[in-house]
């Protein structure tokens, strides 16, 4: 068992939107990911999605409205809610969701990630 340093770890991401797992617990996984420009409309039906943003500014825009979350605020996207994060300059943020949870829901685009990587 050993800590987890944030820095440490984003320093080893060198892409945006390809999130990293860096623990796990009670089936949820820890990510972190590094991000600029926009993400897919997307949606995960059986999972709740929680974003934190750890550097910078993060609009989740979802259908009816946005959300900004700026350092140190979370935002927690309820399953099935069909949501897009954008971020106009690079941001840096840790993602909370079940194991199972697929990067882009089903959504196929660029950006899907099929297999996430330990760090």
């Amino acid at each position: 068992m050993d800590k987890i340093t944030l820095e440490d770890k984003l320093s080893l991401i060198h892409e945006f939107w390809t999130p990293k797992i860096i623990a796990e617990l009670n089936g949820q996984y820890v990510k972190i990911a590094e991000a600029k420009g926009e993400m897919v409309w997307h949606s995960h039906q059986n999972e709740d999605e929680l974003f934190l943003v750890i550097r910078g500014q993060l609009t989740i825009e979802l259908r009816d409205t946005d959300i900004t979350l700026n350092e140190g605020e979370i935002f927690v996207v309820p399953r099935g809610v069909e949501h897009r994060p954008v971020a106009p300059e690079e941001v840096h943020m840790m993602l909370l969701e079940p194991k199972e949870t697929k990067h882009t829901g089903d959504v196929k685009s660029s950006l899907t990630v099929e297999e996430l990587e330990w760090i």
